[in-house]
Order: structure tokens, then sequence, then C-alpha cells
């Protein structure tokens, strides 16, 4: 039994970068038929974009387009337009992420698309909401971050480098893919009841918005009494109007904090310089008594100074001053080892080194090692975040640009003939350059 929650489902992806391909791989990865739309001759800008070897392409590509078809169309072509609109009209979702305005000028905006077949979902991302006095500037995942209230909150909060900080997580890519993800299968749930496809907007600026919820509670309480105890500047630093830079802070009302330990070699160096561990204290009364018999502090169970929550707020700097004496001659490891057995919230400040050459995370889902054959060979990913207790993804190769141009156009009733002639004229591979014209031939001596 195929239980792939997806299967029969068919997609246009007219996406490219990673914001949209990072959506349409997960739809194929469920089990979908995604055929991806790629320019003859020049495909997706990440096939060629930070290469490790400029024959092949690069890992960017690689890693947001597995199990996808490609068809190499130019849609500005008549020809072009009329493969473009067969697809559609058989097509369950549509998913582009071109800049405003840019599909509605190539003639397959969301009412064209509705028109030409009004049981298709069309997804689309762009960079900010439509109602944003910002919607037409151009869209980067740093943009998304500063406009969305994440990078001035990330960062630290004194010195040279009290600057607004982009996470280097890829929280406008991604995550923007994600957050499409969730309309589009909310999307197809509801057209099971309507039988009719709708239009899903989702902005990169939304997608980080999301994610920082809580400054916008932290706001809010900033608001209402000018400080926020959880913050490094309480209770002896100054505070603004607006959220400050926290630099570790855990972000909610516990007390968490990054430490430097001793390298414990191998992948963690003093060259990496990833020796370093985290450490929560949790606010209760008995979570924060096993802390202290795990670090060996008693004394603070007595003392008032730190043997409430509220006290530790008012005295963190001695707070993290003590833990970090304690972890300093440790390994990020051994710290791990010792706290976890009292329960305490901890973990080591892993590279991504160190992630991917983790055996255990090879499980299938968490990382998974996809054979690209050639010169290429194996290649890691990471894969469905998610599991299924009856369904697992099968993670194969990326197309090569092009790859499926034939069979995709042969389904659709185009003759070897018609294929040839669309060859020939751009439609489906790129023009021929013209020829150079001929040097002039020398004067006579």
């Amino acid at each position: 039994m195929n239980t792939a929650p997806l299967q029969g489902i068919k997609v246009v992806d007219f996406t490219e970068v990673q914001s949209g391909p990072s959506c349409t791989q997960m739809l194929a990865w469920l089990g979908a038929e995604v055929i991806k739309i790629e320019r003859p001759g020049v495909g997706d800008a990440t096939r060629k974009e930070l290469q490790f070897d400029p024959n092949e392409p690069s890992y960017y590509f690689l890693q947001l387009n597995s199990d996808k078809k490609s068809l190499a169309l130019n849609a500005k072509t008549p020809q072009g337009k009329d493969i473009l609109t067969k697809l559609i009209k058989e097509c369950d979702i549509f998913v582009e992420n071109l800049h405003p305005g840019a599909m509605e000028k190539l003639g397959f905006g969301w009412d064209a698309v509705h028109q030409l077949n009004p049981r298709c979902i069309y997804g689309t991302i762009k960079g900010f909401p439509e109602s944003s006095k910002y919607k037409d500037l151009k869209a980067y995942e740093p943009v998304a971050q500063v406009t969305a209230g994440a990078a001035s909150t990330t960062g630290w909060f004194s010195g040279d480098y009290n600057i607004p900080t982009q996470s280097g997580a890829a929280l406008g890519d991604s995550n923007t893919g994600m957050h499409l993800t969730i309309g589009l299968l909310a999307a197809l749930c509801q057209r099971e009841k309507t039988g009719e496809g709708c239009y899903v907007y989702q902005s990169m600026h939304n997608a980080c918005l999301n994610l920082c919820r809580i400054k916008t509670r932290d706001q809010m309480t900033l608001d209402r009494i000018g400080y926020l105890t959880q913050f490094p500047q309480y209770p002896n630093g100054k505070f603004g109007d607006c959220v400050p830079r926290s630099g570790n802070t855990e972000g909610s009302g516990v007390l968490g904090w990054t430490y430097k330990c001793k390298p414990a070699d191998g992948l963690d160096s003093e060259l990496d310089a990833n020796n370093y561990v985290y450490v929560i204290l949790q606010r209760g009364a008995k979570d924060f008594e096993l802390a202290c018999q795990g670090f060996g502090f008693q004394d603070w169970l007595t003392n008032p100074d730190f043997n409430t929550a509220d006290a530790r707020d008012k005295h963190k700097d001695q707070v993290i001053a003590r833990i970090a004496a304690w972890c300093a001659d440790k390994t990020k490891y051994e710290v791990t080892e010792i706290l976890s057995k009292y329960a305490v919230p901890v973990g080591p400040v892993l590279s991504t080194k160190e992630i991917m050459t983790d055996e255990t995370l090879y499980d299938g889902n968490t990382l998974v090692k996809i054979n690209q054959g050639g010169n290429i060979g194996e290649f890691v990913t990471v894969g469905c975040p998610f599991t299924m207790s009856n369904y697992q993804p099968t993670y194969g190769p990326c197309p090569t640009l092009g790859g499926n141009t034939e069979e995709i156009l042969t389904s659709l009733g185009y003759t070897a003939d018609e294929q040839a002639a669309m060859k020939a004229n751009g439609t489906t591979a790129p023009l021929p350059k013209p020829a150079e014209p001929a040097a002039p031939a020398a004067p006579a001596k």
C-alpha cells in the first residue's frame, strides 16, 4: 500500500533559489509529482551559485531540488505559454516566487490560473504582506529578517558588536518555504470541501515575524512595566522603548546562557572555537535544587541572593560568573553528561561538522544521504523534519537541467517533430549564439 500523503498530486514549480524550492521539495518528499520549470540553458540560479566544481550543480541546488522533474521552458514564447497552460490545466498546485507583478506580466497570475483551472491551488511567496509599505522592496533573506524584528533583537547588547545581527538560520528562506507548505496542505484539505482551489500568499516577512512572536510579547511587557527581568540588562542596565539585543539569554523566564569550556580536541578545537555549552537554570524550586546538586552549589539553596528565581534575576551576573568558572575546566560533553543526570536543561554547542559526522542522525529523516551519481556521487541534506508512523519518504537525486523535458512534453501530446521545432526556436533549448563577424582582412603589403 502506498501511504504517500500527496500521492496523485501534481505540482507545477515555477520557483527558484531557496524559499520556493524548499517548499516544493517537501511536497515531492510527501509523494507529489513536482515539475520544476527552468530557463533553457540557464536553469535555477543556484545551479551555478557557490559551486564546488564549475561543471557540476552546486550543493545549494542539490539540497533543494531532490525528487523533482526538470522541464526546460521559456514561458515567454507562444509555444512556451501553451505548454505552461496545458500543465496548469491538469495540475493541483502551482507555486511561484518571482518578484511582485512578474507572473501577471507573463500572463499567469492568480486570476488567469484560476480561470484556466478552478481546482488549482496557487501558492506564491513574496517579500512582504500586500498591505505593507515595504511591499515593493526587493526581498532577500536578510531583508526579511531585519524588517521582521529578528535582527534588532539578536546580537550582543554592549560594546563594539552591539549591532543588529541576522541569524545564521534561513529564517527568511527555508522557513518561508515551510510556512507556505503549511498553507498549501491546508488549501488541499479545504478543496476537499469546496471543490475549488484558492490563492495562498506567504510573505518572507510574516514567516520571520511568526518566529519572533516572543519578541512581540517582550515589547508589550516592556511597554507596560518598563523593564524585562529575563534580559541581561536587568536590574542594573537601562531599557529604552524597544526590545533590546540580549546576547545569549534564553528568551523566556528561565536563566540560560552559553558557557566556555575547555576544548575536547578533534572537531571541538580552539581553532573552530565551538567549545561551549548552553545551560539553563529553571525557575522551579525543585529544579533549582537538583541543579545545585549537579554543580555542587548547595550554598545557593540558603543564600537569599540565589535561592529564588526573582533573586537570581537580580544577581544574574554572579550566577553566570560562577557557572562559567565551573564549566571552564570541563569539556562541553562532560558538562552535558554531569548536568543531564540532574535533569538540568543542557546541550553542547555543535558545529555543522560535528552534526554531519554524527552517524546516529542518519535515521532516514534527520540527515539523509542522496546518491546523485556521476562525478557528484553522494551528498548530504536535511530530510523531512517530521516522522509519520506509516510513511517513510524516499530521497532521490536532483534532475539535470531539462532532463525530463521530452517525457513531460510527450505526456502532453507533443510529437517528436514538434519537440524538435521547439528546441530550435528557443522554447525548450537556448537559441544558438549568433556567429561573430569575421575579422577584417589584413591590408596588402
